[in-house]
C-alpha cells in the first residue's frame, strides 16, 4: 500500500481537442459543470500530498480548486510532454508515488483512487485501472519509475509501462473518457434515464 498522504495526483488536461473543433472539450457543460471539474470534485476530498494539473489553453480555473497548473506550451504538446511536465513539478514535493488521471473521464470515484493505492506495494510499482480487457489511468506510479516517466516521448504517453504493471478492475462506465462530441452525447444518454428514473420517484 501506498499512502494517499504522500502520493501527487497529476491531473493531466492539456490534451487537444481537435474534434471539438474550436472549443474547448474540458469546458463542455455536463451534468451543470465543465466535463473537467466532475473528475476535480470526486477527488477533492481525497488528502494528497499535492495536486497538479497540467493544462493547456484552457479558461478552467483549476487553481481555484487547489491545484498547482503547469502549463504545457509545446506546439501540438503531446502525451508524453504533459507526463514529464507534470512528474518534474510533483518531485519537487518529494512523494512516494504521483497518480494520473485524466480530465475527460468524468466518471472517475475516490474509492478507484484508493484501490490503486491499497494495490501499489513498493516505490517501484505500477498501479493501473481497467475495464478486464484494456488498462488505463487512472495510474499510479511509485517514486522509482519516475525516470522512467520522465525519458517518455511522442503521444503513447506511459501506455507500454501500464500494460506490464498490476491491474485494478473498474466498472466500465467509470472509466468512460470522451474524445468526441458523440461520446460525450453518450454519455448524457447514459445518466439521463437515470435521472429520469429519480425524478419519477420523488
Amino acid at each position: 500500500m501506498i499512502r494517499v498522504d504522500r502520493t501527487v495526483l497529476i491531473l493531466l488536461a492539456a490534451g487537444r481537442s481537435i474534434r471539438f473543433g474550436d472549443t474547448d472539450k474540458l469546458e463542455q457543460e455536463f451534468l451543470h459543470k465543465p466535463l473537467a471539474f466532475h473528475v476535480v470534485t470526486a477527488l477533492e476530498g481525497v488528502p494528497f500530498l499535492g495536486r497538479i494539473a497540467v493544462t493547456s489553453n484552457t479558461r478552467l480555473d483549476f487553481a481555484a480548486r487547489g491545484y498547482r497548473v503547469v502549463p504545457n506550451d509545446t506546439p501540438k504538446g503531446n502525451l508524453s510532454s504533459s507526463i514529464r511536465l507534470g512528474v518534474a513539478a510533483a518531485r519537487e514535493l518529494d512523494p512516494d508515488a504521483v497518480l494520473f488521471a485524466l480530465a475527460d473521464m468524468p466518471r472517475v470515484t475516490a474509492s478507484l483512487i484508493h484501490s490503486l493505492l491499497d494495490t501499489a506495494d513498493g516505490p517501484d510499482s505500477v498501479v493501473a485501472s481497467s475495464d478486464g480487457r484494456h488498462p488505463r489511468p487512472p495510474a499510479v506510479f511509485g517514486i522509482d519509475q519516475c525516470e522512467a516517466l520522465l525519458a517518455l516521448q511522442g503521444d503513447y504517453g506511459a501506455r507500454e509501462m501500464v500494460r506490464a504493471g498490476k491491474h485494478v478492475v473498474a466498472p466500465v462506465n467509470e472509466l468512460i473518457d470522451i474524445d468526441t462530441p458523440e461520446d460525450l452525447e453518450r454519455l448524457r444518454a447514459l445518466v439521463r434515464p437515470i435521472r429520469d428514473g429519480a425524478h419519477q420517484s420523488d
